[in-house]
């Protein structure tokens, strides 16, 4: 009899177990829904919305390598709240298209997990919540200390940062990050 109930016990705990991570793989997929409903609206109306009504953020741009088939949406900020749904447009810094460094961050193992598989002379497609379309062209991937990125928010030009922590298959956080520089190359 210990032995069935020590083994009803653990099954039971596994089953639990089993469920909450499937329950957190749906709520990441439901997220992405939302968040891609939200940005289609408002580009439509022209008005940030919410993906859904207790966000602290809204969506404020796509990001699309067609190289690799990705697209994914950016959001306002890169509090740790927002990197937990999307990728992030980092306070401060420019909006595409426009004079300055534009600086997206995200999680290496969600959003920003394609950036491993980044070349230099793809193709960066952002397109802005007010429906313009933006195209860089990587030139530059370099592997910096978080407080050391060497980039430089002076510049004359139109630029575009995507960072994300190093190495790629690490399974703690560490000071590194992997930063792909793109130079604008055209807008639609």
């Amino acid at each position: 009899m210990p032995r069935f109930v020590i083994a009803l016990a653990v099954a039971l705990v596994g089953l639990v177990l089993f469920g909450h991570g499937a329950l957190i793989h749906a709520k990441a997929v439901v997220a992405q829904v939302l968040l891609d409903r939200a940005f289609s609206q408002t580009i439509a109306t022209g008005q940030p919305i919410k993906p859904w009504s207790w966000a602290d953020t809204v969506p404020v741009a796509r990001i699309e390598v067609k190289r690799l088939g990705i697209s994914t949406i950016a959001l306002a900020g890169s509090s740790g709240q927002a990197l937990a749904f999307g990728a992030g447009h980092v306070e401060g810094t420019a909006e595409p298209g426009e004079t300055g460094i534009a600086v997206y961050s995200a999680h290496r193992d969600t959003h920003f997990r394609f950036l491993k598989d980044a070349r230099i002379g793809d193709e960066i497609d952002i397109i802005r919540r007010d429906g313009k379309t933006f195209r860089y062209r990587a030139d530059a991937a370099l592997v910096v200390r978080f407080d050391e990125s060497g980039i430089d928010p002076a510049t004359d030009r139109a630029e575009l940062v995507l960072s994300t922590c190093w190495p790629f298959d690490a399974l703690t956080q560490g000071p590194e990050r992997y930063v792909l520089h793109a130079t604008l190359i055209g807008d639609r």
